[in-house]
């Protein structure tokens, strides 16, 4: 074993198919895409280069640079809001005795829902006839809120159910953390006297500093691609006022008037978008680590 292990065809052997598939499915997609993103075509007739014109046009267009000021909205809102929020809930569902199974499940439910019935169901959460919460600001004598169709409040809606989608898997992750620390450093410091908000924000968050990273590089991700619940709610709507920069790409690049080559275009940004802030957070919280 250990001679057949020596040999340098065998790590050959081992590395070359995944370097095909990944070649296959990543590799030639993304050089595919970045030629097309010069080109002007629509998918199914020949092209024409075109050079940088479709970024020109694209940069120069103020729904898209509205859709730009959307994305950066929802990564404030899941690092600034979200994120802390996370936290709090699993510290909380760690301090119970009773139960933690059951909270634990209940909050993992919506990551695990489709996005279509998400959508479907806030839909109806949200209705401004028949929805329970204009149905509870009836009594209080508030007048319906159009929460789906009136600009000022779509975003922010649109912005809440993704969030209640999503959290359940991070509060797992990071229950999961908080769980494997040893229980001895929180009884030491219970018996030194320190209350539980203390042994909470000097013990517990410091030592799972290191998975809190990898859910707010995640959130930043998936603030990056959200798409499939801004499509299912309100298809970018009403007035562009939910429109991100992927929804953006499927009505450029599957609309009426078809351009893949804009729509490639608007890909490869948002690639380079997701890249360039996951490199800031992580050089910032790499020297704030150190």
């Amino acid at each position: 074993m250990k001679q057949t292990l020596r040999n340098p065809w065998v790590y050959v052997i081992m590395v070359v198919p995944t370097l095909v598939l990944y070649s296959l499915f990543f590799i030639y997609p993304m050089a595919t895409s970045s030629y097309y993103a010069f080109t002007d075509w629509n998918g199914l007739s020949d092209y024409s280069f075109i050079g940088l014109q479709n970024f020109i046009d694209v940069f120069s267009d103020k729904d898209f640079l509205h859709a730009i000021r959307n994305n950066m909205l929802f990564i404030v809102f899941s690092v600034f809001v979200q994120v802390p929020l996370i936290i709090i809930f699993a510290l909380l569902i760690a301090s119970v005795k009773r139960l933690q199974r059951l909270y634990k499940t209940t909050v993992f439910i919506p990551s695990i829902l489709s996005t279509s019935v998400i959508g479907i169901l806030w839909g109806f959460v949200l209705h401004p006839n028949i929805g329970p919460i204009n149905k509870m600001l009836s009594f209080f004598g508030i007048e319906p809120v159009f929460w789906l169709a009136d600009s000022k409040w779509a975003l922010p809606s649109v912005l809440i159910v993704n969030a209640w989608q999503w959290m359940g898997f991070y509060i797992v992750l990071i229950l999961a953390a908080i769980l494997a620390l040893p229980k001895e450093m929180n009884e030491a410091a219970e018996i030194d006297g320190a209350s539980g908000f203390q042994r909470a924000w000097y013990l517990t968050v410091p030592l799972i500093k290191p998975i809190i990273s990898v859910v707010v590089m995640l959130s930043i991700a998936g603030a990056m691609r959200v798409v499939d619940i801004v499509l299912v709610m309100t298809k970018g709507g009403p007035v562009g006022a939910t429109e991100v920069m992927a929804s953006y790409l499927v009505n450029e690049a599957l609309g009426v008037n078809p351009n893949y080559g804009l729509g490639t275009a608007i890909s490869l940004i948002i690639f380079v978008f997701a890249l360039l802030l996951t490199a800031i957070y992580q050089r910032t919280f790499g020297r704030t680590e150190d």
